[in-house]
């Protein structure tokens, strides 16, 4: 079968030490400083094996990511952008939807209660998490100790076909009926259900009549934007200089957009907001040094206590933070990783059924030879926002 594989150098900066989880010349926690060179091609894989609690998956779609794009672009030294969990060769893609072909004995289809049926149309969490360390047993399976993650360790979905465990699956049932093309929207379950695990499980959700303010306009902004709104937020305000973005932010449910490169951010939000600010404020950039001081700049001028500032997009560049902002004005700063857990997953699923078509994020498609091109056109390009590759 035709995969798209990525290869890199193992080469750990002198100043970097290696963890208790990093595997020397192959798996590291902190990709960014230790990975170079990296180069994608077309290969040919076999199809895999599936174990008894595995099923098979012939890929329907697949989204481009910015964590895939930033895995193939690189600083002027040669190391990757991509700061996370990273092992090396491996098929690139976790965005995506598919129909089972092959089913374990022990494959569970939670929507039946029954073993899988060949021909289930589902969608797939990246996470793989163990479900046994601590951090598992705990109720967070986006922090599992043995955490491997689709398409960045382990091969993933810009490929033909992938084994993955049946515990992962959702069903796109839902679906049926409601949209001409249910993988095409089944794709954007997992990078909609990474926004949603940040504004709703990690950034507490928001009461309907509460404002909120996204920085920036990718994927997760955009995806945010709309379930806020869904969510009853009064007043949403998105932060993106691309004219292309703004634009669809603004289809896809924001109040206002600030040009953060020609207006005063804060001023805006103040104007914008009655001078109340948000409940909710969402870094959604990757640019944390950049934005950090308008986030707490905003709250600290705004009337508003008790907001939250969620941090979802991956940097490994510090944020320059005043305590007595947040302290001042209880405010607090989370993190937010992955999409696992909590419901997330059909939560989103329900959602779309009921109406939230997240299908205007996909602005080009493709086929599975033009993956590569297409992860150089992202690194300059910002004028699309989703990229679906199309396998059919």
């Amino acid at each position: 079968m035709k995969a798209v594989e990525l290869r890199a150098e193992w080469d750990p900066k002198p100043e970097y030490k290696l963890g208790p989880k990093d595997i020397e010349g192959k798996l590291t926690y902190l990709g960014s400083l230790v990975w170079r060179n990296p180069s994608v091609e077309i290969v040919e894989k076999k199809i895999p094996e599936i174990k008894p609690n595995e099923v098979l998956i012939k890929v329907k779609r697949c989204g481009i990511c910015g964590s895939d794009v930033h895995m193939v672009q690189t600083y002027d030294d040669g190391y990757i952008y991509y700061p996370g969990l990273t092992a090396f060769p491996v098929t690139l893609g976790h965005e995506f939807s598919g129909e089972i072909i092959k089913a374990g004995e022990k494959a569970f289809n939670k929507r039946t209660g029954k073993p899988y049926e060949i021909g289930e149309p589902v969608t797939v969490e990246e996470m793989v998490w163990c479900g046994e360390c601590k951090p598992c047993c705990d109720g967070y399976p986006n922090h599992c100790e043995r955490l491997q993650e689709i398409g960045f360790s382990i091969d993933g979905a810009f490929a033909e076909y992938i084994a993955v465990p049946a515990k992962l699956c959702w069903s796109l049932k839902k679906l049926e009926g409601k949209y001409d093309d249910i993988f095409k929207i089944g794709s954007l379950v997992e990078p909609t259900s990474v926004a949603y695990n940040a504004v709703i499980e990690r950034g507490g959700g928001i009461r309907p009549g509460e404002n909120v303010v996204i920085l920036g306009a990718g994927p997760i902004g955009i995806a945010a934007t709309k379930i806020l709104k869904r969510g009853g937020a009064a007043v949403c305000i998105v932060s993106e200089p691309n004219e292309h973005r703004a634009h669809l932010a603004k289809k896809m449910g924001a109040d206002y957009i600030i040009n953060p490169m020609k207006e005063n951010f804060v001023e805006k939000v103040k104007e914008y907001t009655d001078n109340e600010g948000a409940a909710l404020y969402l870094e959604a950039t990757g640019l944390p040094r950049v934005v950090i001081e308008d986030i707490q700049n905003a709250i600290w001028e705004c009337k508003n206590v008790n907001s939250t500032v969620v941090i979802v997009a991956r940097a490994e560049q510090r944020m320059p933070v005043c305590g007595e902002y947040f302290q001042v004005k209880r405010a607090r700063i989370v993190g937010a990783q992955g999409h696992s857990g909590h419901g997330t997953f059909p939560n989103v699923i329900s959602c779309m059924a009921t109406g939230m078509d997240m299908t205007p994020m996909i602005t080009k498609e493709i086929t599975l030879n033009d993956v590569k091109e297409n992860l150089k056109l992202l690194q300059t390009a910002r004028e699309h926002c989703k990229i679906s590759t199309k396998l059919d």
